[in-house]
C-alpha cells in the first residue's frame, strides 16, 4: 500500500468496526449494559450502540472516556522518561 495515498472509506469503516467490537467486549467484561454505560458517561445509549457497531466516527475525546470508564489502555506513543 502506498502510504502517500488516502485510506479508503472501506478501510476506515473496517477499523471503526474493529474498535467498536473491542469497546463492546470491554463493556461486557465490566458487566455494563449500554444503558448503564451511557448513563455514567453522560451520553445517549444510541451513541454507545453506534460506536460499538462502527456507525460513529469516534473522537479521541470519546475514546479517552471509554478507556477511563472501561479501564483499558489506549497508549499509542511511548511516554518520555520511561
Amino acid at each position: 500500500m502506498n502510504k502517500k495515498s488516502r485510506p479508503s472509506e472501506q478501510y476506515i469503516q473496517e477499523n471503526r468496526e474493529v474498535i467498536g467490537k473491542q469497546i463492546r467486549t470491554f463493556r461486557e467484561n465490566k458487566g455494563f449494559s449500554q444503558d448503564e454505560l451511557a448513563e455514567i458517561m453522560e451520553v445517549n445509549r444510541s451513541t454507545i450502540s453506534k460506536v460499538e457497531t462502527g456507525k460513529f466516527a469516534i473522537t479521541i475525546d470519546y475514546l479517552v472516556k471509554f478507556a477511563w470508564y472501561l479501564d483499558f489502555d489506549i497508549s499509542v506513543l511511548e511516554k518520555k522518561g520511561k
